[in-house]
């Protein structure tokens, strides 16, 4: 007999109910805890939760809210809506009101009207939001520890997970929360926008994770006695089991619909169904009605559309709460689980489909209020649009867009603008009934698709907006709304590295009415922001100046913060930062007076990208740091968030704190931020895989970066980085001809004379290369060739040998690289620490004097170098350095200041983690017998013979078998037997990896 819908006895969480006891003692204790509940459809979540707030958390206050699932969308902050309603249900408003910090609560009436109207929009309200809910829960932790449960996560919007973010990271130590998120695991797929987010919160040493398991065979028979009164047999057991496969939901299920001698359903669908059949059928008709409402439904609501007082809905809802198809929350209902509602709502006829959305749409027209803002607005145009009326779905839409910006929720306001414009060639009085035109609709769209972080999607809707109104009435016959569109779509091209921004701001310059003095001022100021380079640094100053003058004079704080950062570039001097410093400092002022969030966030972008310019890694990495917090405050860590991200990867990277970079990198791209920020990213990551020897990873990486570049017109701080990348990843897989013509390509096809921030590191790396290339004795001649200084020449000509052409394009880029080095300029220390490294590697800028011995002079080279990348604690530079002065100290016979040099440099490679470098010093100390390996012996380098090391030389010089065999006078075939050894030993598949690991190693210097 089968008494039990569901089991009484909870089987098989021990496990899951101790790790969330442990939490809850840690928040007990004044440490932070957050708990991941992951499961799929019907592991028992919530049973779970209830289990555990139930029966194990004392005299916790439990604040439980969920995530709404809306046809495939969610509702804005719809938990924490849910939870301020049970707040002011259980202690009143006013007891809410006064636990808000400051005692304004007006910003909590963006999630429950009931505190009055809330203040003016943007993302500023939207961090206090944030900031004033924080502060709530932490008061209510004072009185006794607080669980916040958020159930459903994978049908949370972005605001809802902005919101959980911040409150994981940002509640105070002392703070006795414990936040407990479940969501299910099947729903995840692989750009589900909850996968980036667990993958952040997992990487806080604060949040545990747990992930509900499928029973196995002897938990379902625990749950089916408990169900039953009774085991079942061993025959249903193994159907069920076999046909549920350990899912307590579909245990739960099949044994209710199923007994003995009965056949199984033929699917879940059918079974979830047969459960709700067995209700009366007032009973049936009322879930039916309820199942379009979504998985949560208000009494009143469902009162209203299914035209029953509150008895009549009472009586006829009572069987569905007794079977345990409906659960009471709150004031509302629930299912179950969303199954037996989705379940329950597939299987609507056509014309019931239609005609339920339509009397939910009709209920809330009639009153609003039924719903808490903007939920509400935005389950009104559910409706309307699920009930295929196009019209009210267009008028719908459009109010829960401005519903969505209220509250800041930006993702969810680009959804309901992009179905007005879907829906609008089905309304053909579309205008009058929204008081907005379409291309109104498109600018409006444009803007939040930006501010979403959907730049392709912005840039699209503005380009549309603007053919329309190039085609009627002309663009200088809407002047106004054409500026406005050029300077947006001039913006995003920007951001996203697209060409034409330039035209799109000078085109929006020459437009702007002279009535129009705030919109001439913006757009002055956006022109000023994307002129770079020399050639355009008076127009800068000028055009930044006189959008200032207007900001000051109207008083917009925006304005003029933002243009003081466009002067604030045209300070830039890396010998003297604080002229430029200052300037950020007056721009932060004025941004934070006027509570520009925009302009705080630039500030912070350009400040530290100057510092780190200027080689000052620890400020760069601070300044950018506290602008990544920043980010989250504002609800843009995608976009700002992710290019301050940038900033803080850049000076880890110099400092050598590889590791942390590599998260700052992996939890920015977990983000999905704009492709160019991506690359940018994955650059550095790319530096590490190099000088790491992964080299296959590094390959990976160039690869997706080069498909970002080849889309737009970027800038020299993109470009010139992956040029360099490039090259040196040949050089790397011993590919030593290609990236030397490599480099003469970008010494012939860039400007690097007016980037010198990004051009020294390229002509240090192509000074490397050179002489890896380039044997030393042949490097020093070419060095002291008074022919060194004259035309560069051209390709070496036919017979040349295949080694010797290599030399003498090696040579060809070392007399540009030369050229170069004289003309570049030099600003800060960080470029000087580059310059003196490109001396010591490609010779002195003037002849040497009369006696000056070449070797005496190349180790003074090299310490300047060194002491250079030393004051700059930049680790990995300063160990290479090291490496080449203790070569040079071994060429004048210092063997002990080579030994001190070769020794540091080895710590340094040791932390770093980087093999190759280490490899290089091994064989350098056994050659030497000095430091290096532990070993030193008269063996030859790397275990080769003296012959195959005869071999490897002729190979390094790019020499062919049968060529080797003619100098060696040995046969080919002999060759080939010592080249295939060579390769086995040096752990290489190519004869150009063996010619690169021997120059490396300079085993032939």
């Amino acid at each position: 007999m089968r008494i039990h819908a569901v089991s009484p006895l909870f089987v098989g969480r021990s496990r899951e109910l101790a790790a969330l006891g442990d939490a809850l003692s840690r928040a007990h204790a004044g440490i932070p805890a957050t708990v991941l509940v992951g499961g799929e459809a019907g592991a028992g979540k919530t049973r779970l939760i209830n289990e555990f707030t139930g029966r194990h958390a004392g005299d916790a206050m439990v604040l439980v809210g969920a995530c709404l699932e809306l046809g495939t969308e969610g509702l804005p902050f719809a938990p924490f809506t849910a939870v301020l309603r049970q707040l002011v249900r259980e202690l009143g408003h006013d007891a809410v009101a006064a636990l808000v910090p400051g005692g304004n609560a007006r910003g909590l009436a963006r999630l429950l009207p009931e505190f009055g109207e809330p203040g003016k929009d943007g993302a500023e309200a939207r961090a206090r939001l944030f900031e004033q809910v924080l502060g709530l829960l932490e008061r209510l932790a004072d009185e006794r520890p607080v669980v916040l449960v958020v159930e459903d996560a994978h049908w949370a919007d972005r605001s809802t997970r902005d919101l959980l973010t911040f409150l994981v990271r940002y509640q105070r130590t002392a703070a006795r929360v414990l936040l407990v998120v479940t969501y299910r695991t099947d729903e995840l797929h692989r750009t589900h926008p909850l996968r980036p987010l667990l993958a952040e919160l997992g990487r806080i040493e604060s949040v545990g994770r747990v992930e509900l398991r499928r029973l196995t065979r002897k938990e379902a028979v625990a749950l089916a006695v408990g169900m039953l009164e009774r085991e079942p047999s061993a025959a249903d057991m193994d159907l069920i089991y076999a046909r549920s496969e350990g899912n307590p939901l579909f245990v739960e299920a099949l044994l209710t619909e199923s007994g003995a001698g009965e056949p199984l359903p033929e699917s879940l669908r059918d079974l979830l169904l047969a459960a709700v059949e067995r209700l009366p059928e007032e009973t049936q008709e009322l879930l039916r009605v309820a199942s379009a409402g979504g998985q949560r439904i208000e009494h009143a609501l469902l009162s209203a559309v299914a035209g029953l007082d509150d008895a009549a809905l009472s009586r006829a809802l009572r069987p569905a709460v007794a079977g345990n198809v409906l659960v009471v929350d709150g004031e509302g209902y629930a299912f179950r689980h969303a199954l037996i509602r989705e379940a329950l709502h597939d299987d609507l006829l056509p014309g019931e489909h239609t005609r339920l959305h339509t009397r939910y749409a009709e209920a809330l027209e009639h009153d609003l209020s039924i719903l808490p803002a903007p939920r509400g607005a935005i389950e009104l145009a559910h409706h309307w649009h699920s009930a295929h009326d196009s019209t009210w779905a267009l008028v719908s839409a459009w109010h829960a867009a401005a519903a969505a910006r209220k509250s800041t929720a930006y993702d969810e306001q680009l959804r309901m603008l992009s179905r007005v414009l879907e829906l609008w060639d089905q309304v053909p009085d579309a205008a009058e009934r929204i008081g907005a035109d379409r291309l109104d609709v498109l600018r409006v769209t444009a803007v939040v698709a930006h501010l979403a972080g959907e730049f392709e999607r912005g840039i699209a809707v503005s380009s549309a907006a603007l053919d329309e109104l190039a085609r009627d009435p002309g663009l200088e016959a809407d002047p106004v709304r054409a500026v406005m569109l050029l300077r947006q779509r001039g913006h995003t091209r920007y951001d996203l590295g697209r060409p034409g921004s330039l035209d799109d701001l000078r085109r929006a310059a020459e437009l702007v009415p002279d009535d129009q003095p705030l919109l001439r001022g913006r757009v002055l100021e956006s022109l000023a922001r994307m002129l770079h380079g020399p050639a355009t640094r008076a127009e800068r100053a000028a055009t930044a100046r006189a959008a200032m003058e207007i900001g000051h004079t109207l008083g917009h704080a925006g304005l003029e913060a933002h243009a003081i950062i466009d002067l604030a570039w045209g300070l830039t001097d890396y010998s003297d930062m604080e002229p430029q410093l200052q300037a950020f400092a007056e721009a932060r002022q004025i941004a934070a007076r006027g509570e520009v969030f925009s302009a705080l966030l630039r500030c912070a972008i350009s400040e530290s990208d100057a510092l780190e310019g200027a080689g000052r890694h620890e400020q760069a990495a601070e300044v950018a740091r506290e602008g990544i917090e920043q980010s989250l405050h504002y609800g843009l860590a995608r976009t700002s968030g992710a290019f301050l991200s940038i900033n803080l990867a850049e000076p880890l990277v110099s400092l050598g704190r590889w590791d942390e970079a590599l998260q700052v990198i992996d939890h920015a791209l977990d983000l999905a931020p704009p492709a160019p920020y991506a690359a940018s990213l994955r650059g550095f990551t790319t530096d590490i895989a190099l000088a790491r020897g992964d080299h296959d990873r590094a390959a990976r990486l160039l690869d997706s970066a080069r498909r970002v570049l080849a889309r737009g017109a970027h800038r020299d701080q993109h470009v010139l980085p992956h040029l360099r990348r490039e090259v040196l990843a040949l050089m790397c897989r011993g590919q030593l001809g290609e990236a030397v013509a490599a480099a003469l390509r970008v010494m012939e096809g860039d400007d690097l004379i007016n980037g010198p921030r990004y051009a020294w590191p390229v002509v240090t790396t192509f000074g490397r290369l050179v002489r890896m290339a380039v044997p030393a004795s042949r490097l020093l001649d070419a060095i002291t060739d008074d022919a060194l200084s004259g035309d560069a020449g051209g390709a070496p000509g036919s017979g040349v040998a295949q080694g010797e052409a290599l030399v003498e394009q090696a040579l060809v880029l070392l007399r540009r690289l030369r050229a170069l080095g004289r003309e570049l300029r030099c600003e800060g220390l960080l470029q000087e620490a580059h310059r003196l490294t490109f001396i010591a590697l490609t010779g002195p800028e003037k002849p040497w004097d009369e006696g000056v011995e070449p070797a005496a002079w190349q180790f003074a080279a090299w310490e300047q170098a060194v002491e250079a990348w030393a004051a700059l604690r930049q680790p990995y530079a300063e160990a290479q350095c090291l490496l080449a002065a203790g070569q040079a100290a071994l060429a004048c016979g210092a063997r002990q200041e080579a030994a001190t040099r070769l020794a540091r440099a080895r710590t340094l490679a040791r932390d770093l983690g980087v093999t190759p470098l280490l490899e290089q010093l091994d064989v350098l100390g056994r050659r030497a017998r000095i430091g290096g390996s532990d070993e030193a012996t008269d063996a030859q380098p790397l275990g080769l013979t003296a012959r195959e090391l005869e071999v490897l030389r002729e190979v390094t010089n790019g020499r062919s078998n049968r060529e080797i065999a003619e100098a060696l006078v040995i046969s080919i075939k002999t060759v080939s037997v010592h080249v295939s050894n060579i390769l086995a030993k040096l752990g290489v598949a190519t004869r150009g990896e063996a010619a690169a690991t021997a120059h490396r190693l300079h085993l032939f210097d």
